[in-house]
């Protein structure tokens, strides 16, 4: 696998690279009044291996301009360092979700609960054009799968891995799930994971198996099911798309859709003052 920055063709205003058997495009533009640059992803899906692709995310983007990309993709998928955030407030929580909190043990999930729901609020209150963060009311399904009242057009999908929240905001259906790359026990991973799907003349490594993990994971979030039962199957990945992303050598982003041809903008998203939380 290459870096792709060493794989850029340039034609016209795109930059073009090939991942494994399908091909994205990657677009830079300025917007009007702002200091960041758009990073949009069309992908063309057709024949996919099971090869995952580098893709280096070092700037970042400002929640103010999270409507304008809203405006030109189908998948938001937004990265958030909880190391940004030294306390969060729980004034935005409603009763359902701080008698979750409480339920919870460590003072690590605690954060991160609390990050992910404070950072989706005022996400979704940007992009919804909302008076304030209170207005925002999420509920969240039997087998985790959180949803907008009053919104059932946007989907929502978390993910979280050490110190790192991945919010994924869509306009169709999506499975996200995000895992540090580290050394794991090959072990611990075979017991739960059925490898035949790895259609492949290569030997399994470490970061082969980490892949069907993501891969396994974001599949359940897509269709709802209940991860651990469905970790042991065979996984079928023929009526999906699906997308694996190396990002900044460091983490392994899996991504599963229904639609052959989306358009994804993966960003960092810039810390909020604590001004405005």
């Amino acid at each position: 696998m290459k870096d792709t920055a060493q794989r850029f063709n340039y034609y016209n205003n795109f930059q073009c690279f090939n991942l494994g058997t399908f091909q994205v495009l990657f677009r830079q533009s300025q917007p009007i009044n702002t200091g960041y640059y758009i990073q949009v992803l069309i992908v063309d899906i057709s024949g996919i291996d099971m090869d995952a692709e580098y893709l280096t995310i070092s700037s970042t983007i400002s929640l103010e301009h999270i409507p304008h990309l809203w405006a030109q993709n189908d998948i938001l998928i937004l990265i958030i360092d909880m190391n940004d955030y030294d306390t969060v407030s729980t004034d935005y929580l409603d009763d359902t979700e701080k008698k979750h909190l409480e339920r919870l043990r460590t003072r690590y999930f605690k954060k991160r609960y609390t990050t992910s729901r404070m950072m989706l609020k005022y996400i979704l209150c940007h992009l919804l054009k909302e008076r304030s963060v209170s207005d925002i009311a999420l509920y969240k399904e039997e087998n985790g799968k959180v949803h907008v009242h009053d919104h059932e057009d946007i989907h929502i999908c978390i993910s979280y891995t050490e110190n790192i929240t991945t919010l994924a905001i869509s306009k169709v259906v999506v499975g996200v799930d995000v895992e540090l790359i580290r050394l794991r026990s090959l072990t611990n991973i075979l017991k739960y994971l059925c490898t035949t799907p790895l259609h492949t003349d290569r030997p399994t490594n470490d970061l082969d198996l980490l892949m069907i993990w993501t891969l396994k994971e974001a599949y359940c979030k897509f269709s709802n099911k209940n991860i651990f039962p469905n970790f042991s199957k065979e996984l079928d990945l023929n009526n999906v798309c699906h997308l694996s992303y190396i990002i900044n050598n460091k983490y392994i982003l899996a991504i599963i859709t229904d639609s052959d041809r989306q358009t994804i903008n993966i960003s960092r998203l810039q810390k909020i003052a604590q001004r405005n939380l």
